[in-house]
């Protein structure tokens, strides 16, 4: 049985990117020392969840990759000896731009990348108007820990991303996140909104007998337009079994960065017990790929 451990940090941003990323680099130090081998970071982690405006301006937020955030965060996997997963706004071109992921191996150097492909339009999340949905497909990157099926905030809502990740032999599913409640629902809807956002992440953990890791954001971040209330984002990261077992959850309302053993053996066990797979009525799929069957 394969066991690894896994650092998750569940922070607070604010308005400085310095400080944001030292306090990252703090506490994922400790998290090494503390024996993590595969750090998880937040979604777009540099910085103020900047989606909540539609501002050309935000658009300076923007780094190609490498750059400088894989240049300052390979130099700390390599010290540590540690495979970790970063989140970034990259800018590919001038006027292109993509919510990507980037993981880093162990001697830092880029394992790989993803880039997001469900792009959201909602109010307070206007990621349409800054990221390009991905162009690179759903497919997992190999590092030395495992092969790691990242994906990032909304693709998590979807079957599909975490099942093409699964038929590609991935150890398991990782989601950088950015999500909180809207600030007109009430508590109870916004408790209905938290706990589904769980569910679904646990589905696809059963779904595929996977382990899940899902990292997000925590704390208020203020709508600078005025238009919304501004975003609660609830935190609540967690670490979810092959079985959909909750291993770790996290928080609501404070940060916390913590290691997380997890039996990447087990999903063999689970796989044979559940044989999803085997048993996937592959001959009949054929409309997943329509947009509605009238």
């Amino acid at each position: 049985m394969k066991k690894l451990k896994i650092g998750i940090v569940q922070q607070h941003n604010t308005a400085d990117i310095l400080d944001n990323r030292q306090r990252l680099a703090d506490k994922v130090r400790r998290l090494a020392q503390e024996g993590a081998e595969l750090i998880v970071l937040q979604e777009l982690h540099n910085s103020l969840y900047f989606c909540q405006v539609e501002d050309v301006r935000c658009f300076d937020l923007a780094e190609p990759i490498p750059g400088p955030s894989t240049d300052f965060f390979g130099s700390l996997a390599k010290e540590l000896g540690i495979v970790l997963v970063t989140s970034l706004f990259e800018r590919r071109a001038t006027g292109l731009y993509h919510n990507t992921a980037v993981v880093i191996e162990k001697d830092g150097t880029i394992a790989g990348r993803y880039r997001k492909m469900h792009i959201p339009d909602d109010p307070a999340y206007y990621e349409k108007f800054y990221f390009t949905p991905g162009d690179l497909g759903f497919h997992p990157i190999d590092t030395s820990v495992g092969r790691l099926g990242v994906l990032v905030c909304w693709d998590q809502w979807y079957p599909e991303a975490a099942r093409l990740m699964a038929l590609q032999g991935a150890d398991l599913l990782i989601y950088p996140t950015a999500i909180g409640y809207e600030s007109s629902d009430e508590p109870d809807e916004q408790e209905r909104q938290r706990e589904a956002w769980t569910t679904v992440q646990r589905g696809h953990a059963v779904a595929n007998g996977l382990h899940v890791v899902t990292v997000n954001r925590v704390g208020f971040e203020a709508d600078s337009s005025g238009q919304t209330g501004g975003i609660q984002f609830w935190g609540s990261s967690f670490v979810a079994g092959p079985q959909g077992e909750l291993l770790y959850r996290a928080d609501k309302d404070t940060e916390e960065s913590v290691v997380v053993e997890v039996n990447i053996g087990r999903s063999e066990l689970v796989r044979r017990w559940w044989p999803f797979l085997r048993d996937r009525r592959i001959d009949h799929y054929g409309d997943i790929t329509r947009r509605f069957i009238d």
